[in-house]
């Protein structure tokens, strides 16, 4: 199969970042190429745990159901501390979901844990039914030019060492952490590094017996315990975290299977446990962030924008973020009807969130006491920028509120999730109702606004209108609308962009601002 000589954009790195990056720019109809330098998807576990902020976009993306049957049953996600899998006197909790007095269900795709191996050739299989041949694992970014009115990359084949030019109207590293994107852009990346260094050790043994009554997504092992245990089937597959002390540490120790299945059957509390080790790799805990996260016609996302200590589940979530925020902002300016201004938006919104996801990873990783786990964290995301139209006189925000998730319709934040009843199978939340474009959000249908949005769509900017209650065929759960947007009467609407979030809260009085909304937050006014 040739490479394309010239697209849209070039995505380098196809791990779950660039996988659903790539997957929905295809859902945009922009062209592109991904370029992996593995041959195939990880078989390390790495990553597990996907949060609800997630699993909506994988449920845009119509993903969800497939991403569910292959994660861990919802009746294992607790979190085990004890000084080994046999302590009697363990403690299991669940994972924080919004506020805990609230007792109101915010997302209809609560979270669950999904190792990386297994989710990679899920996106994978989306990415290469919508794009075919433009997936290219197996092939490297060897060199990136940017000329300011695009990029000039040299791509090979890792077989052949074949290799290839490629001019990119964009490139978007979705790299990892060492970035052959963001050293060619010149970003360069801020924060400590070696914040902890930890052996992860994929193995297989019999401890589905063992924890049957304990079955959790991670097992955290207190004193004299050391490391911990993740659960990848909570049968036979599994990882462990070893934390390494470079003092007593021998990196010959660290290779030799015997010494590791020793190691796990010291902290597993079950000396005679037959083990199997699979492999092993090293990594070592950084809490970075890129200075900055485009640099002309180049972009990051993911890993190689932000290193997150993994100490509270956000880092591969944060980078899908990035990429659901990215993806539509890119289709608008490819496609013409939004100019290049919008994608410094991008930074503006999505550094903020990483930035508060470090601080609170890594007070997690450095708290004795344990922390807590929030699904719904990343819920929370509050933007500021050129492409939300906050009401005059707001004041200051938070990117993130670890305190829990309270709905609402301000923009920049995200949609709320309303229930909805009555309608056609699979539209059961205010969140099946938006996108692939700006979607206006009403109580009841409004002939006038749907002449407003007409107007606009013809000018090119894909924009639609969609009531929550239509009589027969589809109605809101009572109270739940006024509540999370404050008693909004029946001829206003919500501007809801494409990554879900709100860009504008409009009065019926306003409808004939929406044509210059739009430009607005589209750069184009």
């Amino acid at each position: 199969m040739s490479v394309p000589s010239k697209v849209s954009v070039l995505i380098a790195g196809g791990g779950p970042v660039g996988l659903t990056l790539s997957a929905l720019l295809s859902g945009y109809g922009v062209d592109h190429l991904l370029v992996e330098a593995r041959p195939k998807t990880s078989r390390h576990p790495k990553a597990r745990g996907l949060s609800a902020r997630s699993m909506e976009i994988f449920r845009r993306m119509g993903l969800e159901a497939a991403v569910r049957e292959a994660g861990l049953p919802a009746s294992q996600v607790f979190f085990y501390r004890g000084r080994d899998l046999v302590d009697p006197d363990f403690v299991r909790t669940e994972p924080a979901h919004g506020s805990p007095d609230s007792g109101e269900e915010h997302t209809p795709s609560p979270g669950l844990i999904c190792s990386q191996d297994v989710l990679e050739p899920i996106l994978l299989r989306r990415a290469e039914e919508l794009a075919g041949s433009r997936i290219r694992f197996g092939t490297r970014l060897v060199s990136l030019d940017d000329d300011g009115r695009g990029v000039e990359a040299v791509v090979e084949d890792t077989a052949t060492g074949t290799r290839h030019p490629v001019r990119a109207d964009w490139a978007i590293g979705c790299d990892g952490a060492a970035s052959t994107v963001r050293a060619g852009a010149g970003i360069a990346m801020e924060g400590p590094t070696g914040l902890g260094r930890y052996l992860s050790v994929r193995f297989e043994a019999p401890l589905g017996d063992v924890v049957a009554d304990r079955a959790s997504a991670s097992y955290f092992l207190t004193v004299p315990g050391r490391g911990g245990f993740m659960a990848v089937d909570n049968d036979r597959h599994w990882i462990y975290q070893y934390p390494l002390d470079p003092e007593t540490d021998q990196p010959q120790g660290l290779s030799d299977h015997g010494h590791l299945a020793g190691l796990i059957r010291t902290a597993a509390g079950i000396p005679d446990l037959d083990v199997t080790v699979r492999d092993t790799m090293t990594w070592r805990m950084d809490a970075r962030l890129a200075a900055a996260y485009r640099s002309s016609r180049v972009l990051l996302a993911g890993d190689a924008a932000h290193a997150i200590p993994p100490t509270g589940g956000h880092g591969m979530n944060t980078g899908i973020g990035d990429a659901d925020n990215l993806a539509w902002k890119l289709a608008a300016v490819v496609a013409g009807y939004a100019a290049d201004a919008l994608l410094d938006s991008y930074e503006a919104e999505r550094r903020p969130v990483a930035r508060r996801v470090l601080g609170i990873s890594t007070d997690n990783a450095r708290s004795r006491a344990g922390y807590r786990i929030d699904d719904e964290l990343l819920l929370t995301a509050d933007y500021r920028s050129t492409a939300v139209v906050p009401p005059t006189g707001t004041a200051g925000h938070e990117a993130l509120d670890p305190t829990g998730c309270h709905p609402g319709c301000a923009p920049g934040r995200r949609a709320p999730h309303v229930g909805l009843v009555g309608g056609p199978p699979g539209v059961t939340s205010t969140l099946d109702l938006i996108g692939p474009g700006f979607t206006l959000l009403t109580r009841t249908d409004s002939p006038a606004w749907r002449q407003q949005a007409d107007i606009v769509r013809g000018t090119g900017i894909p924009v639609v209108v969609r009531p929550l209650d239509t009589g027969t065929q589809r109605e809101a759960v009572p109270g739940q609308w006024a509540r999370h947007c404050g008693g909004a009467e029946s001829d206003d609407a919500v501007l809801v962009r494409p990554d879900g979030h709100v860009a504008w809260c409009a009065s019926g009085s306003s409808r004939t601002a929406l044509a210059e909304v739009l430009h607005r937050v589209l750069s184009t006014a």
